[in-house]
């Protein structure tokens, strides 16, 4: 749930008004270890105005990762 509300609004709100927006309530203290979760996993960032994004796009990482000329020899 919190996964896909971050993903529906990316980038226009920070932390604290995306947990008061949720569709359903979430304790906020568990909206912050999922937050913290998703940061270390490297799903979300928080950009330099505190607003969350999503950034994580698994074909894009494949295409990469499948281009031969970016590989380390």
């Amino acid at each position: 749930m919190v996964e896909d509300f971050i993903r529906e609004y990316n980038g226009e709100y920070r932390r604290r008004a995306l947990w008061e927006r949720l569709p359903r309530k979430v304790m906020y203290q568990t909206f912050k270890t999922i937050i913290e979760y998703r940061l270390e996993s490297g799903k979300i960032a928080i950009d330099a105005q505190g607003k969350v994004c999503w950034i994580y796009d698994p074909e894009f990482t494949r295409w990469y990762l499948a281009r031969e000329d970016l590989r380390i020899r």
